[in-house]
């Protein structure tokens, strides 16, 4: 299912099994065989798109950016330089990428960084992903709300005012919105993960889509799992296929087999929940008229006698007079004689 058409049946009086985007980032390292393969295994393992990301290390950062990841996992201590590593695809290759995801049947996507690639994306891509870096980038936000397409914004690192003004930005244009709780540290520790905040989220924007765009450790891939529960119907989170490889985006991302396996629980949990309307359930017929009481003789009741509160009690099962229907019975008459500990049923009075 293509993420519009996701968004387009989104309820937001229910729980939904969440669209998931394989976030590949730049983890092809330069190389399309390397980028066929996370298509590949993202499509193997469940998650509905896969996301790259497009940019070019001299229009993304100064030369004296700093680093803000953790660089006993990623040494590089420069934007710029980090960056510049990784930024040899461009309109050529994303062209042949979206094309192979067509025949592996995975949604493409790719974050532009600038002008130019949101410009050549456009014609690859059916919605915008906006990162929480350019939360405050306003005018680069219209620039990809120009095209009518829906946008997903993270809001990472972002004061409460700062995702309004976003969302009002965005909500000017007319075009769906997924708005996806997000924490900028990398990796970030299950403590700081704040999942909670997808409620206040919800609570804020009640005419969005939430979302939530993952840097936890993936581990049983149970943050995933919370944040469904908690609302969000757009996952997000980094996907490689070696979570053992040195460099930014490896060691907090998922692979082929946390998808598999988020998906297992996904199952299960979803199972679990059933319906989102209160009723009762077939298999419960059973209980209902055994283990439910009815109104029962609490002594005998001659013929014509009228009854009292004294005369009642309520015993299992359910085949007679419900309790609640105790104050009609009281006063009425016995229409013959009633045992004692029998089941009363409305044939029995006047």
């Amino acid at each position: 299912m293509k993420l519009v058409n996701f968004l387009s049946t989104y309820n937001p009086r229910k729980l939904h099994k969440p669209y998931m985007i394989a976030e590949a980032g730049v983890n092809h390292e330069g190389s399309m065989e390397l980028a066929k393969r996370l298509i590949d295994e993202a499509a193997e393992g469940g998650a509905h798109a896969i996301k790259f990301q497009t940019y070019k290390a001299e229009t993304i950062a100064s030369k004296d950016s700093p680093y803000y990841w953790d660089i006993t996992k990623e040494p590089t201590r420069s934007q710029f330089e980090l960056f510049k590593k990784y930024d040899k695809f461009w309109k050529k290759e994303y062209e042949e990428l979206a094309r192979y995801c067509e025949t592996a049947g995975i949604e493409f996507m790719s974050t532009p960084f600038d002008v130019e690639s949101a410009t050549f994306l456009n014609d690859l891509m059916s919605v915008f992903k906006i990162s929480s870096s350019d939360l405050t980038n306003l005018p680069f936000i219209e620039y990809q709300c120009s095209f009518g397409k829906p946008i997903i914004l993270s809001t990472g690192a972002a004061y409460k005012w700062e995702v309004m003004q976003a969302v009002e930005t965005i909500e000017s244009y007319g075009v769906p919105l997924c708005l996806m709780h997000c924490v900028l540290n990398y990796p970030t520790m299950d403590p700081n993960a704040n999942l909670g905040m997808i409620k206040d989220m919800i609570r804020l924007f009640p005419d969005v889509v939430p979302g939530y765009s993952d840097h936890t450790l993936p581990k049983d891939m149970h943050t995933c799992e919370v944040a469904t529960l908690l609302g969000a119907a757009v996952i997000e989170k980094h996907f490689t296929h070696d979570k053992t490889l040195p460099g930014n985006d490896h060691y907090h991302a998922m692979d082929k087999e946390d998808l598999k396996h988020f998906w297992n629980r996904m199952d299960r949990t979803f199972e679990l929940m059933g319906t989102f309307e209160m009723t009762a359930l077939e298999s419960e017929a059973p209980a209902r008229a055994n283990a439910r009481r009815s109104l029962v003789a609490s002594r005998a009741i001659p013929a014509g006698q009228i009854i009292t509160a004294e005369d009642l009690t309520w015993k299992r099962p359910a085949s007679g007079i419900s309790p609640k229907e105790i104050k009609t019975v009281i006063g009425k008459a016995a229409a013959r004689d009633i045992e004692e500990d029998e089941v009363m049923k409305w044939p029995m009075l006047q």
